[in-house]
């Protein structure tokens, strides 16, 4: 390890591994710092992505690719379900494969990887952010960095250390809560989706497969609910109901901020992408693809700056991303506010709506244009994004 770098990524999550492949890739010299032992853990995921989104970067392989879904299933609080024609393929990771085939594909580009190592600072002069200060096998060391692009997460300390408002208002934050399962009869080539009140108040749960007998079973809801009950409770409860005789191999708990993206995802020399730049879709909560293109589009603009000598060339990234996915997160959010109060029985006349359209109608934006029917604004924002 040097003493400086062109780029400098905090965080090993496919959003950093993805900012510093292709910071490297565009001539930048890039060191990449993980505060966990390894790369990809602790999992913090669903699992769940498209295989479009993951063909930009990575061809499919099966060593981390746990389950193919070709349907998914939304169930209302009233048992009734509904499937919406799924166009394309999903596929449920194995994370923590998957995350160190990212880190591969970042250092086969020439960039450096070191984990146990802890940012606890950046380094500044006279205002400007000169590098980081990181502790690194119990030794403390600082490195200079031309660029430092924060991937650490939704409580990000490289965006408030730079001086960037990642504060997320608590109406946007989500409880998260997931298990893995084993020992659980699933469909495996289908994701469920569970709404209603009593399983998960203003959010939904979900039931991802992982093979034949294994299920990532999981839950998102407000934080203003959570507080009067848990996440981890109401998920106790559905495990208890569905898979009585399951063992739970894995449990985590965490906050996803399901908002706009923030403000600033640029400040000076310093860059946010994926989870510290609330880049998740405020709808789904996923953020795995829209996190990655964050970092593919920030390491490729760190990377021109640097050759350029212009770091005012770094604005080009927020400019980028909203052209790119910013305003399709915006009009998602949108949505999400419309959708976010919607009680039992519309959830139950949703699905009943839902089931009685015609195969060719009965997509996710057919759906939600038969949930918003009687918001005409709001039609437009769904015409957006599900019609091209």
């Amino acid at each position: 390890m040097n003493d400086s770098y062109d780029v400098i990524v905090v965080g090993a999550g496919p959003a950093g591994s993805t900012a510093a492949r292709f910071a490297a890739a565009g001539g930048a010299s890039v060191l990449m710092l993980e505060k966990d032992r390894d790369v990809g853990y602790p999992v913090r995921c669903g699992e769940a992505v498209s295989h479009e989104g993951v063909v930009q970067f990575i061809e499919p392989d099966d060593r981390w690719i746990a389950a193919r879904c070709n349907r998914f299933r939304l169930i209302s609080p009233s048992g009734q379900s509904v499937i919406p024609r799924l166009d394309g393929l999903a596929y449920v990771l194995e994370r923590r494969i998957f995350d160190y085939e990212l880190a591969k594909l970042a250092v086969k580009e020439g960039a450096e990887v070191v984990t146990k190592a802890y940012v606890y600072d950046l380094m500044k002069n006279n205002g400007t952010v000169e590098g980081v200060r990181a502790t690194i096998k119990d030794r403390k060391v600082e490195i200079k960095g031309k660029v430092v692009i924060g991937a650490d997460g939704v409580e990000s300390r490289v965006g408030k250390w730079a001086g960037i408002d990642t504060t997320t208002h608590i109406r946007d934050m989500e409880s998260c809560a997931q298990f893995t399962l084993s020992g659980v009869k699933v469909d495996e080539d289908i994701l469920d989706f569970y709404f209603g009140e009593a399983v998960a108040p203003g959010g939904y749960l979900w039931v991802f497969p992982k093979g034949k007998d294994s299920a990532n079973v999981g839950i998102g809801i407000s934080v203003e609910l959570a507080k009067q009950k848990s996440a981890v409770r109401y998920l106790e409860e559905f495990v208890d109901r569905m898979y009585p005789r399951a063992a739970i191999l894995t449990r985590i708990a965490g906050g996803v901020p399901c908002a706009k993206t923030c403000d600033e995802v640029v400040k000076n020399n310093v860059l946010l992408v994926g989870d510290a730049a609330h880049q998740v879709n405020p709808v789904s909560g996923g953020g795995i693809i829209s996190g990655m293109i964050g970092g593919m589009i920030a390491g490729q603009v760190a990377a021109e700056a640097v050759q350029k000598h212009d770091l005012a060339h770094l604005v080009e990234y927020g400019k980028r991303w909203q052209k790119r996915l910013g305003w399709r997160h915006e009009v998602f959010y949108r949505i999400k506010e419309a959708i976010s109060d919607f009680s039992d029985e519309t959830l139950n006349n949703l699905c009943e709506s839902g089931s009685r359209l015609p195969d060719e109608k009965r997509t996710v934006g057919g759906i939600f244009r038969t949930a918003l029917w009687n918001r005409p604004s709001m039609l437009i924002d769904v015409a957006k994004v599900f019609i091209s």
